[in-house]
């Protein structure tokens, strides 16, 4: 047996012959449990030094109290963040900062009173979440230590307790204590914080002879049973016991019982069900099982359980849901709680998470390495949402045993824990990880062996071994494979934009569905009204300081633009992410990065919500579930932009990702122009479409040639007697365009544009685009974050004057849009701190917030007796091939001829030759 299956052994065998004396239980705390509270008054101390075990601090009271549940951060105990907002910094940027941080040993100490009906009997101390490293003291004995960080943390009290006054005292450590990564987000101040203290339920709880270990229920869905299997402490003698009783539930009543005389400690039972009803997103039907240890008409110990029927499965290379096809759209939720720092414990506030995905058309959660507490999977359950989950790993394995050993024990410790939640679907070892593969394969075979009732994963993608799937995954979360890209971030700034195009090229021959890896993270501007929410432990003072950043710049009042601008531009680019995934028939799904805010690795804002999971105002949710939920009416045409001597040409289909065929589909089209009047409609009709994205509705075609002026139009594709309906622009301009008048002169050269402009004429100066030191061109804006990549060509898109007569004969919105595309990649942004703040651009590129400089691409000004357009996008190479820039340069001809080109910013010659030779200045 080679090293590392040996080790998962030993592990597996390890957790059936624990002794009780120091036993970690992982189940579920039911009302049957409850036992004593231990929530309330706690003294503290803490143990800066680690000096408290050598002298002996369980034996001592302590002077100063803190409320548990709760974390110092909550009770303001900690040492002040010492960041200055006062200047752009990386440190200041990198996340949200703690109010008080402290990291180290912290001892809690409570007298207890334990009453007479619970005395003298086993007992467990209930902690349900702790980070990291607890050691337990009763009375001044030791009673137990424990590092689990994913589960509950609980305690078998070696000896039975008299009643009266107790002292239990936690000695907390949360130092990190295994090698599991710098930045997983089960342990890090970049999401969730590395606080100290216990969260949810604590509670010492009478444990009877017979007491029940672990219970899981497995649902078979097409054998319409359930299998339950009850786990016995091992110290307990199964002889003195009687029957184990099941009673399953649906809707309130009882549907099936049975009962077994218990032979060991292990027990295992069948029961009927007549015709289960199914769980998933659309019937998230529940079911409760009773399970309970009676004894001489006594009950000893009690679970009550809720699960649910669902069978998931692979069928040719496509995720399978109770027999038909689930397809993934996902989120992740990386730990972000800026109130807390830490996740909530009740069901409420996993309900505010789960409703507003479920608004933006969402059915799953990734839970980025962290496994969430029991009120997250409950409220998955009730509302049929897929959960992945995840071990606490995000590094490159290797071959430290402690950590490797904390690794297996904490993933059958999950298993055990959250195994019967009908939203657990999926478990991944961790997130972006290297190293020994041969360890993760022995270790997916292994839990795949112990738990069949989700899907595994070695890891969620990985940079070394991504490129196409490990012999034990059941399903497969990468970015790339061995044959190419499979999300936009790879093609959308070097492909000229197309809506025809998906990723099946680069997915043939998988063995394995495949969901792909965190796509979009599209940077979005700070939203500075944000800051007024961060009222708990979280201080912002990365949108502090770039509000302070924006005010020394005179900048201060484009904030809200910049947030829209960079917003709308990023749900763009997430619409064509979305749209690609469910038009390539071998996809099962996608894992978004995402619709949250991520608060840490220097403010990476992506979210088109911020981290309270409420709406920035960029698109509600109605609007993104039109192109990202079950059923999505999609449209396949070749490009963005036409001259009006062409033909608009679509391929209509339809993504259905419900639970059933749809019927005698007839699919309405419509395109319009920016009144609102009709050019052009027609209905495609259908006998049926089944569930999946290979349903074709057919095509439609409509000629342009009777368009006078450049002009957007809208394209809309909606499903007859359904809410179901989608919408696209696309962008005609005349073929043949009027001769410019020849009193504007137009130059690519910066001494003949002096000249004229010394002569009083109007001139639009376009430098060589190649020749400038600005800013590159780039469609899609930062890349996650400006602070945690800082070297990469980084704007947040356009901001641009919409309604300036500049752009009378170039429609456009206030932000970018795919008819910008090949002016942007043609271009340079100039940077135009050194002029005066009277030079207004008409269209201006947003910097990024770490350096918010004032960026413009056309800006107007008066030059000496002359007036004067500079443009940095490039309106003069290949005009004929580039239709866009040729009518761009159109535009800006007609308004510099006209009588309102009368710009009011000034510049002279010589402070307009000094910024173009910065501007062309090679280093």
């Amino acid at each position: 047996m080679g090293k590392t299956a040996a080790t998962i052994t030993h592990i597996m065998i390890k957790r059936l012959s624990l002794l009780a004396a120091f036993l970690i239980l992982a189940t579920n705390l039911t009302a049957q449990q409850t036992g004593l509270s231990l929530s309330g008054k706690w003294q503290y101390k803490l143990d800066t030094l680690n000096e408290g075990i050598q002298q002996e601090w369980y034996r001592l009271p302590f002077r100063d109290a803190i409320h548990l549940p709760g974390t110092l951060d909550d009770a303001g105990i900690g040492t002040p963040p010492e960041l200055s907002i006062d200047s752009m910094h990386r440190q200041v940027m990198l996340n949200l900062s703690r109010k008080h941080r402290y990291i180290g040993v912290v001892w809690y100490r409570k007298e207890i009173d334990i009453p007479a009906a619970m005395a003298n009997q086993p007992m467990s101390v209930y902690l349900e979440r702790v980070l990291w490293k607890t050691t337990l003291w009763i009375d001044n004995q030791l009673a137990g230590t424990a590092e689990n960080i994913s589960t509950p943390q609980q305690f078998s009290i070696p000896w039975k307790l008299k009643p009266g006054k107790h002292v239990i005292v936690l000695r907390i450590d949360n130092q990190q204590q295994h090698q599991t990564g710098d930045a997983t987000h089960a342990y890090t101040d970049g999401t969730q914080i590395k606080w100290n203290g216990v969260i949810g339920k604590m509670a010492l709880i009478p444990k009877a002879a017979g007491s029940i270990r672990i219970a899981e229920v497995h649902p078979d869905l097409p054998g319409k049973k359930v299998k339950v299997v009850v786990k016995l402490h091992e110290t307990d003698n199964p002889d003195q016991l009687s029957t184990l009783q099941v009673a399953l539930g649906f809707k309130g009543k009882v549907i099936a019982a049975q009962s077994i005389a218990i032979k060991d400690h292990t027990v295992q039972m069948e029961i009927p069900v007549d015709t289960p009803a199914q769980w998933d997103e659309f019937t998230p039907n529940l079911y409760t099982a009773s399970i309970k240890v009676v004894k001489d008409g006594n009950t000893l110990d009690t679970r009550n359980l809720q699960f649910g029927f669902r069978q998931l499965g692979n069928a040719n290379s496509l995720l399978q849901i109770n027999g038909h096809r689930l397809f993934l759209r996902g989120t992740l939720e990386c730990g972000i709680f800026p109130l807390t720092g830490y996740p909530p414990m009740e069901k409420s506030g996993w309900l505010k998470v789960f409703t507003a995905a479920r608004s933006y058309g969402l059915n799953h959660l990734r839970f980025h390495s962290w496994c969430p507490p029991a009120a997250a999977f409950e409220v998955a359950d009730s509302l049929g949402f897929y959960l992945q989950v995840e071990l606490p790993l995000w590094t490159s394995v290797g071959d430290d045993k402690p950590t490797l050993d904390f690794l297996i024990q904490e993933a059958y410790d999950i298993l055990d824990t959250y195994g019967n939640h009908p939203s657990f679907c999926f478990f991944s070892m961790g997130n972006e990880l290297e190293g020994d593969f041969s360890w993760l394969n022995h270790l997916v075979k292994a839990l795949k062996t112990a738990d069949n009732r989700r899907l595994y994963t070695t890891t969620a993608f990985s940079f070394g071994h991504g490129r196409w799937p490990q012999p034990e995954d059941d399903f497969y979360i990468t970015q790339w494979t061995k044959q190419g890209w499979v999300r936009g971030q790879g093609v959308f700034n070097d492909e000229v934009p197309g809506f025809k195009q998906d990723f099946s090229s680069a997915i043939e021959n998988l063995p394995v569905p495949i969901v792909t890896h965190e796509i979009g993270q599209y940077s979005v501007y700070p939203d500075l009204k944000e800051i007024d929410k961060y009222t708990g432990v979280l201080d912002p003072l990365n949108f502090k300081a770039v509000r302070k950043d924006l005010e020394k710049k005179h900048l201060l009042s484009l904030a809200s633009a910049y947030l829209m601008a960079s917003g709308k531009h990023a749900a763009n680019l997430y619409k064509e992410e979305i749209e690609r995934a469910l038009k390539t028939p071998g996809f099962s799904g996608f894992q978004l990065l995402g619709l949250q805010d991520f608060t840490g690795q220097g403010t990476a804002l992506v979210g088109l919500v911020n981290a309270f999971w409420e709406s920035k105002g960029i698109i509600t949710g109605t609007a993104f579930s039109r192109f990202c939920g079950p059923v999505v009416p999609l449209l396949h045409f070749e490009k963005a932009v036409y001259t009006t001597s062409e033909d608009f040409h679509a391929q209509a289909s339809l993504a259905n990702f419900s639970n059933q065929e749809m019927q005698a589909v007839k699919a309405e089209w419509r395109v319009t122009d920016p009144t609102g009047k009709t050019l052009g409609a027609g209905v495609l009709s259908v006998a049926k479409a089944g569930i999946g994205n290979d349903n074709s509705l057919g095509s439609f075609s409509l000629k342009l040639k009777n368009i006078r002026k450049a002009q957007a139009l809208t394209v809309r594709l909606s499903i007859k007697g359904t809410s179901f309906s989608n919408q696209w622009n696309i962008w005609v301009y005349p073929a043949q365009l009027p001769a410019t008048d020849p009193g504007v002169f137009f130059t690519t050269s910066l001494e003949e544009a002096l000249q004229q402009l010394d002569a009083g004429k109007t001139v639009i100066l376009n430098p060589d685009t190649a020749a400038l030191q600005g800013v590159e061109g780039r469609y899609a804006p930062v890349f996650w974050s400006p602070v945690h990549f800082p070297n990469q060509p980084g704007t947040m898109g356009l901001l641009i004057d919409a309604n300036h007569p500049a752009l009378h004969n170039f429609p456009t919105d206030s932000y970018s849009n795919w008819q910008w595309w090949d002016l942007v990649r043609h271009s340079k942004t100039m940077i135009i701190d050194s002029l005066g703040l009277d030079i207004q651009p008409i269209v201006r590129p947003i910097d990024n917030f770490f350096k918010n400089r004032r960026m413009a691409a056309i800006i107007e000004a008066k030059v000496g007796k002359g007036k004067l357009i500079l443009c940095s996008m490039d309106i003069h190479t290949d005009l004929e091939k580039r239709t866009v820039a040729k009518q761009l340069r159109f535009s800006l001809s007609r308004y510099a001829a006209g009588k309102t080109f009368n710009p009011t910013a000034l510049l002279t010659a010589q402070e307009l030759k000094t910024f173009i030779f910065k501007q062309l200045h090679q280093e």
